[in-house]
């Protein structure tokens, strides 16, 4: 799967906490559980009339030197809203022509404009002022979120634009932070060590979370000095569009941002091969100038249920770990591990909640689940729930399709899963829970680690002891204890083994876009060494 992404140029990331909501609408598709009848869905019924976005389509060619301008070819490609499958616009389709302009416009802000010259205060306030212009048109970007991602549009609006807007106030406060050293010799030399930011950098973001994978990216680089070309996801290039729009508005000069949108194999590739590229993804970057890389990719995170756990809660709490962002997280909870003195009672009840999830149109106001990214991620969830009926795991509820148009999938509960099942070692990326059963904590640690990702795990315990001892085994990038999915502009995050390279967010991801410098001098008749 991590192979997967770094050929298709995607990289995936996760998300921030948001409250469950509990409302009922009518019901709408059964499903077979533990007693084989039939149990019904909250659904705010993907089949019933759709709420008309509140925005309009303001932006969809390239945004190449300051302006917006065709691709080169000429071509455009459609972008789909998730809701019905229907064409929303239809986008400049950048390839390596594009990407070229767009490197040459970033190299030449790079190498003879003012922004690495700029002072680190000065870019700190054109960051500031961008906050403040995405706060002020954030209904726009929320409704163009929603209707371009099919996130609930509470998530975007109240979770999402919050947090895109604090991350860049957070890269703005370390604009003029970056500093580095002075440190002693073993003879008359001066030596200082340099923080400088490493040029042009290529950045890829994925099309589960837009907005927030913008910030991650395009703060902590602008904030040392470089200048960028991003490629949006050829699913979801509205938003960053919109935004880096507003980034010029606030004074960004031209040629510092640079945005393409278009696909993987073409536009992509093109990027991370690019011998004026200083930073990029891996594989294609070994096969250029060896530029330094840095990555985010998938997880198979789990999530432990201890014998002491408060059932009711981490039912809820294993609930939003797996189906926040309709399962479209790379951190999210997908193997729950329960103790077996409580395994029956938080059955039933993970059950119990799922079949009460409000899904449907994300417009509407407590919907909790919106439709899947596109028809290929759609397909994709159906085809592991049909492996894992076929593997023998009971199918408590969910298992299929909600309605006949757009891409929505009812939430889906296993138990009796087995570590060997494609259900539990295979990253979904989509509203199926998979609930399997343990007995120690030794074991525990053994099968949770068992597995190529190391991304994110969740530990549930009344008991001190047992969260430490769990935090410390586990192998995996970010370890929550009785919560989950809580993100703060200052948290690094990134993972072990096949879920990526170096961290993002936090002052980790600084160290990705500078270079260290070595500067000695020698010291004549010094009075101090």
């Amino acid at each position: 799967m991590a192979a997967r992404r770094i050929s298709s140029l995607l990289t995936r990331s996760l998300s921030v906490s948001s409250s469950s909501v509990s409302t009922l609408f009518s019901s709408l598709g059964k499903n077979s559980g533990r007693n084989g009848i039939g149990k019904r869905f909250s659904t705010a019924a993907a089949l019933e009339d759709l709420i008309v976005p509140p925005v309009q389509i303001a932006y969809t060619q390239n945004l190449i030197d300051g302006k917006f301008v065709d691709a080169a070819s000429g071509k455009t490609f459609p972008t789909y809203d998730p809701r019905t499958g229907d064409v929303i616009a239809n986008v400049a389709e950048g390839d390596a022509e594009d990407i070229d302009r767009a490197v040459a416009a970033a190299r030449k802000a790079f190498d003879e404009g003012p922004w690495p010259k700029m002072t680190p205060y000065e870019r700190s306030r054109i960051m500031l002022r961008f906050a403040d212009l995405v706060e002020k048109h954030s209904e726009e970007l929320a409704a163009l979120e929603t209707w371009n991602n099919g996130k609930p549009h509470e998530q975007a609006a109240k979770s999402e634009l919050p947090m895109f807007i604090r991350l860049f106030h957070y890269y703005a406060g370390w604009a003029d932070k970056i500093h580095g050293l002075t440190v002693p010799a073993d003879g008359p030399h001066h030596v200082q060590i340099l923080h400088e930011p490493i040029g042009v950098a290529g950045q890829i973001i994925p099309w589960n979370f837009p907005l927030l994978m913008f910030a991650w990216k395009v703060g902590p680089a602008l904030a040392c000095g470089n200048t960028i070309v991003l490629k949006t996801a050829e699913q979801t290039p509205l938003t960053a569009l919109y935004v880096a729009k507003l980034f010029h508005e606030a004074g960004l000069p031209p040629g510092v941002l640079n945005v393409v949108s278009g696909y993987g194999p073409t536009a992509g590739a093109a990027l991370a091969s690019h011998m004026d590229v200083d930073k990029i993804v891996l594989e294609l970057a070994a096969k250029s100038n060896l530029k330094p890389v840095t990555l985010e990719l998938g997880g198979k995170s789990p999530f432990i249920i201890c014998e002491d756990a408060d059932v009711d809660k981490a039912v809820e709490l294993a609930h939003f770990a797996l189906f926040f962002n309709q399962g479209q997280c790379c951190c999210a909870g997908s193997r729950t591990f329960v103790h077996e003195r409580v395994y029956d009672e938080f059955i039933e009840k993970a059950k119990a909640r799922a079949l009460k999830r409000v899904v449907g149109d994300p417009f509407r106001k407590g919907v909790e689940q919106g439709p899947q990214i596109d028809t290929e991620q759609f397909e994709k969830v159906l085809r592991y729930i049909r492996a894992g009926i076929e593997s023998n795991a009971t199918l408590e509820c969910g298992g299929d399709r909600l309605g006949t148009k757009g891409y929505f999938v009812q939430p889906t509960v296993f138990s009796n899963v087995m570590d060997d099942m494609l259900i539990a070692k295979d990253e979904i990326f989509g509203p199926v829970q998979s609930i399997l059963k343990f007995k120690d904590i030794d074991e525990v640690i053994r099968r949770a680690n068992n597995t190529r990702y190391g991304l994110a795990a969740g530990v549930f315990t009344k008991s001190v002891e047992t969260a430490n001892t769990l935090t410390r085994a586990l192998r995996a990038g970010t370890v929550w204890v009785n919560c989950f999915d809580v993100f703060d502009a200052a948290i690094p995050f990134g993972g072990y083994k096949m879920s990526g390279i170096g961290r993002e967010k936090g002052i980790y991801s600084l160290h990705n876009y500078l270079q260290v410098k070595a500067v000695v001098t020698p010291l004549k008749n010094p009075a101090w060494l």
